[in-house]
């Protein structure tokens, strides 16, 4: 049985990877500064990414068998990213 790294690299697999990038356009990487923005799509964009990050976030911290550390470091960046997304709300209300 192949593993998961060799099925990754199979032709078929790249070649859907490739075309599923092509049809996204360019990807914009979202900056470390909310005032380099000035399009309010990426703003919305960069918004739901975070939004999607902490839900999957929050999702992991629900999970009973993780330690106390794990549970609290998931919390630390939990409350990051919920200062990130404000961040990113005032920059759209602008």
């Amino acid at each position: 049985m192949a593993r998961n790294a060799e099925k990754a690299m199979t032709a078929l697999a790249r070649w859907r990877r490739m075309k599923e990038s092509e049809s996204k356009g360019p990807v914009a990487r979202r900056p470390a500064d909310t005032r380099d923005c000035t399009d309010v799509r990426n703003a919305e964009r960069f918004r739901k990414e975070i939004v999607m990050d902490i839900a999957k976030k929050i999702a992991m911290i629900q999970n009973p068998g993780l330690g106390e550390f794990k549970i609290r470091d998931l919390n630390d960046e939990i409350n990051k990213q919920l200062k990130l997304k404000f961040a990113w709300e005032s920059r759209i209300k602008e």
